[in-house]
């Protein structure tokens, strides 16, 4: 796994992602820059569908802990074929953004195969 697939990979869920900078580290309180933030949602996929929001980090996918972009793409590379999965994410505290700071909200995820 490299960080180009695990990003490959996080596109084909439906996030564009990235390392947490120190700006997202300070908006959410973070006590260490962990996870993966997501710079971007893609309407109509799954991470769209289970409510996955644009500046959530995402911290857990499947009860796995995610700390790096591979963490996250080994992670994901594991759970898209289960078709049903949970990706745990800390979200920015703004009212547009539906997400509670400081606190890790759950996405349940459900990929449809034909």
């Amino acid at each position: 796994m490299t960080e180009a697939e695990a990003v490959r990979l996080g596109e084909e869920f439906g996030i564009v992602v990235g390392p947490v900078d120190e700006e997202i580290q300070k908006e959410l309180k973070m006590q260490r820059p962990e996870g993966v933030v997501v710079f971007e949602v893609i309407g109509g996929t799954p991470a769209d569908m289970a409510g996955i929001k644009v500046r959530a980090v995402i911290k857990e996918i499947d009860k796995v802990e995610v700390r790096t972009l591979l963490d996250f793409g080994r992670a994901l590379k594991r759970a898209i074929p289960t078709g049903n999965f949970t990706v745990g994410s800390y979200e920015p505290a703004d009212p547009e953004v539906q997400g509670v700071g400081g606190l890790i909200n759950f996405h349940f995820v459900r990929i449809v195969k034909d």
